[in-house]
């Protein structure tokens, strides 16, 4: 592996990657399962019993999803051939919401590819249980990180920039550094971008932007509510920072938490109960507005958020918004790929 060539352009936060950006599809789950469990060579009746039902489970999944989540036509994949010399790779990972991910990330690809015209954007996701769904559901194939290289290198491309659209470095960060290391020797110049929050300034801008936001339901009886993902690395601490940032900035009425990890939906809900709040305004601090906004966040079930804060006596709005609608965020993005271009230099 070939190190030498990659100009990691990275902060010294060492986070973690939003393992997903949170589009991450929990319905997609038994169909994995079940995509192994077909390949797999049975050869007991146990086996072969536990394939049937791990099928069965699947298509019983698929079934569940009775929902629109838009036109995936509209959305530009981004995996044409013809790149030429230079070439930025977004890398997210992804989410099946169709018009979520034209909004979002494809608003990114878009606004990378405004503010850099020399260069062709194409598209990568790491989550192939994303790309997997979307192809069975829509007919639409998007490149994995491994299918984008190589795209990029029978295409002949000779300066290679990642763009991560994670919210942080870490996991997910440190798979895509080694990836590209595997194709480094392909490549003149290769440079890894920053993810969303790395640096101090990085998260005062994405305060000012959440804050401007959402600043109309500031009124002084409404708790103001961002759910991240989390993880159980040491990165998940990025959400109390941001929390830390917002408190000692006097927006008291702001509050961070997550689905997965700690600062947790009970940690929040016991927060804006003893705020005295009459509403609550929920929105996710995710790039995209995947399955997680829309069922963990905003579902009618009674573990969602919305639920669990309507039970308390609350009037809750959810607002159904990636990170990735917001214009102050992808100029966040557009200056993390400069930073990376720069220091091909």
């Amino acid at each position: 592996m070939n190190m030498k060539r990659i100009v990691a352009a990275v902060s010294a936060l060492a986070l973690t990657a939003c393992a997903y950006s949170c589009g991450n599809e929990k319905k997609d789950t038994s169909s994995e399962k079940a995509t192994e469990a077909t390949t797999a060579e049975a050869t007991t009746t146990e086996e072969i019993t536990t394939e049937a039902e791990t099928t069965t489970e699947a298509e019983e999944e698929d079934d569940e999803e009775n929902y629109d989540t838009g036109d995936a036509s509209l959305d530009n994949i981004r995996n044409q051939d013809e790149i030429g010399d230079n070439e930025i790779l977004v890398v997210s990972f992804g989410t099946s919401f169709n018009d979520s991910r034209r909004l979002t990330i494809g608003a990114i690809e878009d606004a990378v590819e405004k503010a850099f015209p020399d260069y062709a954007v194409r598209r990568g996701f790491t989550a192939n249980i994303v790309i997997d769904h979307v192809n069975k559901r829509d007919g639409i194939l998007i490149d994995d990180i491994d299918a984008a290289l190589k795209r990029a290198v029978d295409n002949n491309v000779k300066n290679l920039v990642v763009q991560p659209t994670h919210l942080m470095n870490g996991i997910e960060y440190e798979e895509i550094t080694s990836k590209v290391a595997n194709y480094s020797d392909a490549f003149e110049k290769v440079v890894i971008g920053e993810p969303l929050l790395t640096s101090d300034d990085d998260f005062k801008r994405v305060e000012t932007a959440i804050t401007d936001w959402t600043k109309e339901y500031d009124d002084g009886e409404t708790a103001i509510c961002f759910m991240g993902h989390g993880t159980g690395a040491d990165s998940n601490a990025v959400y109390q920072k941001m929390q830390d940032l917002l408190t000692n900035d006097g927006f008291k009425n702001y509050y961070v938490g997550t689905v997965e990890a700690e600062p947790s939906l009970e940690d929040v809900l016991a927060k804006v109960k003893e705020g005295g709040y009459k509403k609550v305004v929920l929105e996710p601090l995710m790039v995209v507005a995947g399955d997680h906004a829309n069922n963990d966040m905003a579902g009618d079930d009674e573990y969602s958020w919305k639920s669990a804060f309507e039970a308390e006596g609350f009037e809750v709005k959810c607002l159904l918004r990636g990170l990735g609608e917001n214009e102050d965020i992808r100029t966040l993005y557009t200056e993390h790929t400069q930073k990376a271009i720069d220091s091909l230099k």
